[in-house]
């Protein structure tokens, strides 16, 4: 199979590899030519066997909707267009009706797994119709971890069902990772505890919290005990909003999300260990940027 790949970014770049690695011939674009196989959308397209297969990996909202714009100028009936990136849900309606106009097929595909997904796999949640999910089965394959499929990958429903499942995955994430954050600080503030790190770590086995996240959490100890490069604030990409929105929407309560993502809201006011914590997370596994600790220059006089 040979398929098209648009972003190579943080996500993007991992999967072309772990596709090519799998069997999977992948032509990928770039607006950053350092990274892109092709001078052009067009020129990927070209390069692609009929019909053809694009997968989209490039940030929700406006370069999202203007890749699948540009897309649809370019593609043909029958070709089959993939949004693997963090588009609401409620985006894809209009995404499917677009390309469906030129006879173009679409699916929506949560993806799960940050930077580390490149070795170990990505979790995958799609919507749309069986017969393109059926289709795309082999690059779907190709992504997942090896082992039974309905352990990483889920056809979760119609159009839409995928990026509402991955809006639910993280809005859970958001209160997994404020749990352990929050238990960080607790420790870290009793006088009478002399190891943080080693507890975290001797949580990894037996014990009922265990989890990735928390080996995460240990790592982030390894590489910066105490955290203390990095800055209490960590930001939220949309999709803990998303699934607050919905909760109220549909009037379920959601309690620990919501928490979860005010504390991230909070975390822009003050320099909790908590958040620190989040934020070690967030760069751990997803890569994202982290603000650092300023601090200020002892040669210079105090206010």
């Amino acid at each position: 199979m040979h398929i098209g790949l648009i972003g190579l970014g943080k996500m993007g770049y991992g999967m072309r590899a772990r596709l090519r690695r799998n069997n999977v011939d992948v032509t990928g674009f770039d607006r950053d030519p350092v990274h892109s196989d092709v001078g052009s959308l067009a020129e990927m397209v070209a390069e692609l066997p009929v019909p053809r297969i694009v997968w989209v990996m490039v940030p929700a909202g406006d370069p999202t909707d203007g890749t699948l714009a540009e897309l649809s100028e370019v593609l043909e009936t029958g070709d089959l267009v993939i949004d693997g990136g963090n588009s609401r849900f409620s985006d894809d309606r209009e995404a499917s009706r677009l390309l469906g106009l030129k006879g173009i097929r679409f699916l929506d595909c949560g993806v799960s797994g940050g930077i580390r997904g490149q070795d170990n796999g990505y979790g995958l949640m799609v919507g749309g119709a069986a017969e393109d999910v059926d289709r795309a089965m082999p690059v779907f394959d190709a992504l997942r971890p090896d082992g039974d499929r309905a352990e990483s990958f889920v056809h979760a429903g119609r159009t839409g069902a995928g990026h509402y499942a991955k809006m639910v995955h993280n809005g859970i994430e958001y209160g997994l990772m404020q749990s352990y954050a929050e238990g960080y600080e607790l420790l870290a503030a009793k006088d009478i505890i002399e190891d943080v790190p080693g507890i975290l770590g001797a949580w990894q086995q037996g014990t009922v919290v265990r989890s990735w996240l928390l080996e995460l959490a240990v790592k982030a100890l390894q590489e910066d005990p105490g955290l203390s490069g990095t800055a209490g604030r960590a930001d939220d990409s949309g999709e803990g909003r998303w699934a607050v929105e919905e909760a109220v929407a549909s009037g379920i309560p959601a309690p620990a999300i919501t928490a979860a993502l005010y504390a991230r809201f909070a975390s822009r006011q003050q320099d909790a260990p908590a958040m620190r914590m989040v934020a070690a997370l967030r760069r751990q596994f997803g890569g994202h940027e982290v603000h650092k600790v300023v601090r200020p220059d002892p040669d210079l006089p105090s206010a």
